[in-house]
């Protein structure tokens, strides 16, 4: 009954969205009405993770099917960007956590992890791992910054966003049925490698290896991808939860002032890479944008952006932050640990 609740819900704000003609309706209609709801709906609301799972590797799916392979051929030349803007975001992100630990109050350590745009898992398993770290804190700035950026960041760029007349399904639907389980299948090999995301990034891979054997891949309909939309959306809707609220005011006001900061820099970093590199300013936004790589990848399939390109990278800043970055914070933090304990 619960699930139902937010299902009915969901599809109002969706339609609702869509007869306002606001951008990328059945993804923001359910994320604002099931957000805005729970403040004031007294029953329990409930979306399991595996309805979003299921939304995540419909969207990996089609990315897959969208992704131009010519892009690999170009990588070299991508590369350097990638990393100048990733090492430039991560300098960002500590001197932004400084201030935020000067002007909030909260431990230095605690800024950090709240304000490196890493996945919200790994950064609260961190949290755990590190123990003096303010898990609550951690979890509010994550999701207030993934909240926002899917909110807000489909209106900044609703301008230079690409129509596409849907044209009716042709394909055959039991093929499609078929590629969607053997897509499904694949997370199981995505958790055993440890990919990133693998709900969403191994049905892309598996697509893309399907299409370098030249296999014909069935078209996405529009339906189907409208309702992964609605399934990622009302749960993402969930994430800010009304006891989050109940954090000190200066928390609060610290996590949405991070976000900005974070939403402003990426402003000003994708009008130079779409200078740089000849790309629309809806692909550049995107592409540097501190969301999620699988939030960011559904924005660009559904605001018409190089689908390719925004996948690479947000995916290489998310190997770039599990890789370096997290390991280096916590070599850091032993070190400091092991000193402290010598001076002592």
């Amino acid at each position: 009954m619960e699930i139902l609740r937010v299902a009915i819900i969901a599809i109002i704000g969706a339609l609702a969205f869509q007869w306002l003609s606001f951008p990328i309706p059945w993804m923001l209609g359910p994320l604002f009405a099931v957000l805005i709801a729970q403040f004031f709906v007294r029953k329990k609301l409930v979306w399991p993770p595996i309805l979003r799972n299921i939304g995540l590797v419909i969207v990996g799916v089609a990315i897959g099917q969208a992704f131009d392979l010519g892009l690999f051929t170009n990588l070299g030349e991508l590369l350097l960007y990638m990393v100048v803007i990733n090492v430039i975001l991560i300098v960002f992100c500590i001197g932004l956590a400084w201030v935020v630990h000067k002007m909030v109050g909260i431990p230095f350590k605690t800024a950090v992890a709240s304000s490196v745009p890493g996945g919200l898992s790994q950064f609260v398993l961190f949290a755990e791992e590190e123990g003096d770290v303010d898990l609550a804190v951690v979890t509010f700035y994550h999701v207030i910054r993934i909240v926002a950026v899917v909110m807000f960041i489909p209106f900044l760029v609703s301008g230079h966003i690409v129509s596409e007349v849907s044209a009716p399904f042709t394909g055959s639907w039991w093929l499609f049925c078929l590629l969607l389980i053997i897509a499904g299948a694949s997370v199981f090999i995505g958790k055993r490698l440890h990919l990133p995301v693998p709900q969403f990034l191994s049905p892309i891979v598996f697509i893309i290896i399907v299409k370098l054997f030249g296999v014909d891949v069935p078209e996405m309909p529009v339906t189907i991808l409208h309702g992964a939309q609605l399934l990622i959306g009302a749960y993402i809707g969930l994430l800010l939860k009304p006891h989050m609220i109940k954090l000190p005011l200066r928390v609060l006001v610290g996590g949405v002032a991070s976000t900005l900061a974070m939403v402003g820099l990426t402003y000003l970093s994708s009008l130079v890479i779409a200078r740089m590199l000849d790309f629309s300013f809806a692909t550049s936004f995107l592409s540097t944008a501190p969301g999620g790589l699988d939030q960011m990848g559904l924005l660009a399939s559904a605001v018409g952006a190089d689908i390719s390109v925004v996948t690479v990278f947000q995916l290489f800043r998310l190997l770039f932050i599990f890789l370096v970055v997290l390991p280096l914070l916590k070599w850091f933090y032993r070190k400091r640990n092991v000193i402290s304990k010598e001076k002592e």
